[in-house]
């Protein structure tokens, strides 16, 4: 089936985003595939307010508004999540407890996360990656295989609920893969 022809009627996803840093095509893309198969999506971050997203790690682009705190929510409020990449953001991203937490809960809950580039450092953090194979951008590899995981260089990757790509070349993939993912809604 399609991603034309998956619904997402009735499913509340929450999308991560660092104050700045993440890649903006990793987020947009992301949230317009979840949106247009008919998810309720709220952009979660560490703080209320505008997020500086970038091009390439390198390039300031738009800013997003951010719905939700991470520490205003739980993983109860959403049946997915999708955490993107930009190596500055994710870095950032790790180092917020709230978001570390809130991932955790989810995952430990069963739900399903779409996780893509360097967001699986958050993945790592939240001490999820024990057991389950997954992709990143490349670098990740050695925290991966550290944090118990096995890291595979696949342009798409599904490991109970799981759904991970390398990078924005991926996204085609990705972007399947997690409306499959959560329209089948568990981990």
């Amino acid at each position: 089936m399609s991603t034309d022809e998956q619904s997402l009627d009735g499913t509340t996803v929450g999308i991560f985003i660092a104050p700045a840093g993440t890649e903006e095509i990793e987020f947009t893309e992301p949230k317009q595939t979840v949106a247009d198969a008919g998810a309720t999506v709220d952009v979660l971050g560490s703080e209320t307010g505008e997020a500086q997203s970038v091009n390439n790690d390198l390039k300031e682009s738009e800013t997003y508004a951010v719905d939700k705190q991470f520490s205003e929510v739980s993983a109860d409020e959403y049946d997915a999540l999708i955490v993107p990449g930009g190596t500055v953001g994710a870095d950032t991203l790790r180092l917020d407890e709230d978001a570390v937490s809130l991932l955790r809960e989810h995952v430990e809950a069963g739900k399903p996360a779409g996780v893509i580039c360097h967001g699986p450092w958050l993945l790592v953090e939240a001490g999820v990656v024990d057991g389950r194979t997954l992709t990143s951008y490349p670098s990740l590899q050695t925290d991966i295989r550290n944090a118990g995981g096995e890291w595979v260089d696949d342009e798409l990757v599904t490991d109970q609920g799981l759904v991970t790509s390398r990078n924005p070349d991926d996204l085609d993939a990705f972007c399947e893969g997690i409306v499959e993912a959560f329209a089948d809604g568990s981990a």
